[in-house]
C-alpha cells in the first residue's frame, strides 16, 4: 500500500489507521509515517507482542526474500511472539521512528496470552510511558480478549476484537458491560455473499460507538465505504 492511497482514504474521511510491526514487516508503519507524520486529526494504532522474524528493521530486499521464501518454508516469515516488556519498549521506539511520531494514540498487545503476561511489570512500564502512549489495550479474537474483560485488567483500556454480522463475537465486550470500541473481521467472516455496502452498514449498526477497521487497495472501494457510512443512521 502506497502513501497516496492512504492520503486518498484520509481525504475521503477516514481518520483512524491500524498497523503493527508485523504488517509488511515494518513496511506498513513506514508508509503511514510518510503519509501522516504531520497530519492533524489522524490517529494511529500500533501493536506489540507479535513481531516479524527480522524484527521490522530489515531492508526492503530482505523483507521480500522472507515473504516469498516463507511460502516455501513458513518459518522464514512466521511471526515471533514475545510478551516481555523489554521487547515491547524496543518495539515502541522502532514503531515511533517508522511512524515519524513522538507518541502513538493507541498501543495494543497483539493477540496476547494472558497467562504469559507479567501484568504488574507491564503496568509499571505503561505508567512510565504516558508521554509516548495515550491509550493501551489488547487486540485479538473473543477468546483472547475474554480473560482481560473477566479480570478487568487495567492494561485493557481499549479492546479491539474480531466481530461478524452472523457470528457476533464482539458480544463478549458488550456482555461485559463495555461498549464496542475497535472491531474488525466483518468482510472475511461473511458467508452470505453480501455486497460491501451491506457489510459495512451492518458493521456500523453493530458498532455505533467505536470504529470499524476495513482494508482495501481499491480507490473505488473507498468511495463505497464512505457512501455506506453516510447512509447508516448514527446514534
Amino acid at each position: 500500500m502506497q502513501a497516496a492511497h492512504l492520503e486518498a482514504a484520509a481525504a475521503a474521511g477516514f481518520t483512524h489507521f491500524d498497523t503493527a510491526p508485523l504488517y509488511g514487516f515494518g513496511g506498513a508503519e513506514r508508509v503511514l509515517g510518510a503519509a501522516f507524520s504531520n497530519t492533524p486529526g489522524i490517529t494511529i494504532t500500533t501493536k506489540v507482542g507479535l513481531y516479524p522474524p527480522g524484527g521490522g528493521c530489515e531492508g526492503h530486499t530482505s523483507m521480500l526474500v522472507r515473504k516469498v521464501g516463507g511460502k516455501l518454508w513458513p518459518p522464514l516469515s512466521r511471526a515471533v511472539a514475545d510478551l516481555t516488556v523489554d521487547r515491547a519498549r524496543r518495539s515502541l521506539e522502532d514503531s515511533l521512528r517508522r511512524l515519524r511520531r513522538d507518541c502513538v494514540d493507541i498501543l495494543l498487545l497483539h493477540e496476547p496470552a494472558p497467562g504469559l503476561l507479567a501484568t504488574d511489570e507491564w503496568q509499571r512500564w505503561r505508567d512510565t510511558e504516558g508521554d509516548r502512549i495515550r491509550h493501551i489495550g489488547v487486540a485479538g479474537s473473543a477468546d483472547m480478549v475474554a480473560p482481560f474483560l473477566e479480570t478487568g485488567m487495567p492494561l485493557a483500556q481499549v479492546i479491539q476484537v474480531r466481530d461478524g454480522l452472523d457470528t457476533h463475537e464482539g458480544d463478549i465486550v458488550t456482555c461485559a458491560g463495555r461498549p464496542l470500541q475497535l472491531t474488525y473481521g466483518y468482510f472475511s467472516s461473511d458467508k452470505k455473499g453480501r455486497c460491501g455496502a451491506e457489510i459495512l452498514s451492518g458493521a456500523l449498526a453493530r458498532n455505533d460507538t467505536g470504529a470499524i477497521l476495513v482494508y482495501t487497495r481499491s480507490r473505488a472501494r473507498l468511495a463505497e465505504f464512505v457512501a455506506a457510512a453516510a447512509q447508516t443512521p448514527q446514534c
